[in-house]
């Protein structure tokens, strides 16, 4: 019995320490969304990325992510808008 006290003693201890020294910023970040906009002006204003996570107070993978979703949001519309333009293009009248 008395080893049992000490393993849920010792637990306690480090579940409250564990609390005590709150939530790290990189697990923080779960919990809230990054403004991806704010991000993309700012690095379309020439700051680095490492610039633009110290200004916002975010992670740098976060900058990249956001770079890369909007590579990827630019990449699909150039390829949906290059579809529409060949559709146009090579329909041809009917005689």
């Amino acid at each position: 019995m008395n080893g049992f006290g000490r393993a849920v003693a010792s637990l306690l201890v480090a579940v409250t320490v564990g609390l005590a020294m709150g939530t790290p910023a990189a697990l923080a970040a779960r919990w809230h969304k990054v403004d991806c906009t704010k991000v993309m002006s700012e690095l379309n204003a020439g700051k680095k990325p490492k610039d633009v996570a110290k200004d916002l107070k975010i992670s740098r993978s976060s900058v990249y992510r956001c770079r890369r979703k909007e590579r990827k949001a630019a990449k699909k519309a150039a390829k949906t808008a290059a579809k529409k333009s060949t559709k146009t293009t090579t329909t041809s009248p009917k005689k």
